[in-house]
């Protein structure tokens, strides 16, 4: 006979799937009338409200296209008499337009295309007149391979679509591995999309001054290659402006929404969650002083020092769900990586500490900041439970229960010109306690690698969908490393015999 497992207080089981959890969310809906107190306390303009989403960096994208092909009408070759050459033209600048619409770029197509080497010397001069931030080549025509090189090598991003019939392996064999290209050979505009978001992503880290609250002294240095600015200040600045920030009516307002939207509440109290909402406009009040559009704070410390009543927990995963960047422990690598996923794939990513799960052979992640919008910022959000800050016992922090069976992506910026990815499936949520660690605590079967112990890096960011090749694309275009996680076991252990 199969027995019945109910969750409750008592519940010893290690990993609850998202059915156990939603099948508790009776206890959730306790209709949260206790935030709805207007009174404010505090400074005038720190009662402002700030707009969380005009953080987000919005650059002007410059992408020009242009056709390659012959003059028709074709007679033999591919892509063939058959194939409507001007139709197929207009077809692709419709769709180039509606893509391009929806990420956000400007996109500026040559009407006339290029059919003689005059032509394409005149593109190319046009070019160099007004770089674009890129240039994307359609090619009509198979013979048309070297007329596109010759547009990689003036150091423009160079994106080249080939359509299914006008490329063979050896077409594409080695000009699809320059740094700098990307070669689409496929009939699928959603790989037109990503591509036009690669260049689009690169802007928004160029237009991106990070603000990381550590120490006791003002810095700014330019990351080269990905061109973001990382301006470093006085952590104290934070947990002083919390303390000046006055409860009023947004305060209540976002500390009611967080509960009324959590499938439970375990440990937060109502103060504590008017505290994690203060934390909240207290970090757009200070990215606003600081003329910054991202953070990452030394968040630890401040509570280790019981400077601060709640971590920043709370307000870092509305932050994320937003697309503005609030990383954990003053770790710039890891903002960056938050920043990858957001930039990229629009989606919040997860910046979590790796723990082996030596018996199954999986990967846990867990930390307590996870955003909710995990398919996308426009999409539902994911199911949460508010819970505390787990190494501390205070505040609010959210619980998110990631959904089994979901392929994600793990990314990691070794300085800003290295990235480690690796792929992998979530198995299930892991509940605390009974296990130890942060309150977002998942497991994650890996992809391609033979044992779970030689997973790189420490706080690499998950986010939902298998996107590897995507992010090696935007590697390949800015010219950065790829590493990926050893495949085989022997690789690793050699190198620790080595040291």
């Amino acid at each position: 006979m199969m027995s019945v497992h109910v969750h409750g207080a008592n519940c010893k089981r290690c990993c609850l799937s998202r059915r156990c959890f939603l099948g508790t969310t009776a206890a959730a809906a306790v209709g949260l009338t206790l935030f709805r107190s207007p009174h404010a306390y505090g400074g005038s303009e720190l009662g402002n409200y700030i707009d969380l989403n005009s953080f987000r960096p919005k650059p002007q994208v410059r992408i020009k296209g242009a056709v390659f092909r012959e003059t028709p009408p074709y007679w033999l070759g591919w892509p063939g008499k058959s194939w409507d050459v001007e139709g197929y033209r207009k077809q692709f600048a419709e769709d180039f337009a509606a893509r391009a619409k929806v990420v956000g770029v400007d996109l500026d197509q040559q009407e006339s295309p290029v059919e003689t080497d005059e032509a394409l010397e005149k593109f190319i001069n046009e070019l160099k007149a007004s770089p674009p931030d890129a240039v994307i080549v359609t090619l009509q025509h198979m013979s048309n391979w070297k007329r596109a090189e010759k547009i990689t090598e003036l150091g423009i991003p160079t994106i080249i679509f080939a359509p299914i019939g006008t490329a063979f392996t050896g077409h594409v064999l080695k000009i699809s591995r320059k740094p700098g290209v990307h070669v689409i050979s496929s009939l699928e505009m959603d790989g037109v999309e990503q591509a036009f978001r690669m260049v689009r992503a690169k802007r928004q880290f160029e237009n991106t001054n990070l603000l990381v609250l550590r120490g006791t002294e003002r810095k700014e240095e330019n990351l080269e290659g990905l061109g973001a600015t990382v301006k470093t200040a006085p952590r104290d600045l934070m947990h002083e402006l919390f303390n000046e920030m006055p409860e009023n009516d947004e305060v209540h307002a976002v500390a009611e929404g967080m509960f009324q939207g959590a499938e439970k509440v375990v440990e937060p109290s109502e103060q504590d969650g008017l505290n994690a909402a203060r934390t909240f406009t207290a970090a757009k009040q200070l990215l606003a002083r600081e003329e910054c559009n991202a953070l990452t704070t030394d968040c630890l410390g401040m509570v280790t020092n019981r400077l601060v009543p709640t971590p920043p927990c709370m307000a870092a995963s509305i932050f994320q769900d937003a697309g503005i960047t609030y990383g954990c422990e003053a770790d710039v690598d890891g903002a960056l990586s938050l920043m990858l996923p957001s930039y990229l794939f629009d989606r919040p990513g997860f910046m979590n500490d790796p723990v082996p799960e030596t018996v199954k052979n999986n990967l846990i992640v867990a930390h307590c900041v996870s955003g909710t919008k995990l398919n996308g910022f426009s999409e539902e959000s994911e199911p949460y439970i508010l819970r505390s800050h787990s190494e501390s016992d205070l505040g609010v922090s959210l619980q998110v229960l990631w959904e089994p069976g979901h392929p994600v992506t793990l990314v990691r910026f070794k300085g800003p010109k290295e990235v480690i990815v690796d792929t992998g499936t979530v198995v299930e949520n892991i509940n605390t306690p009974p296990a130890g660690g942060c309150r977002t605590n998942f497991e994650v079967a890996m992809d391609r690698v033979e044992d779970v112990r030689d997973v790189l890096g420490f706080h690499q960011v998950v986010f939902y969908g298998d996107r590897r090749r995507d992010v090696e694309a935007f590697c390949q275009m800015w010219n950065m490393k790829v590493t990926n996680s050893p495949r085989f076991a022997g690789e690793i252990e050699k190198e620790v015999k080595e040291s």
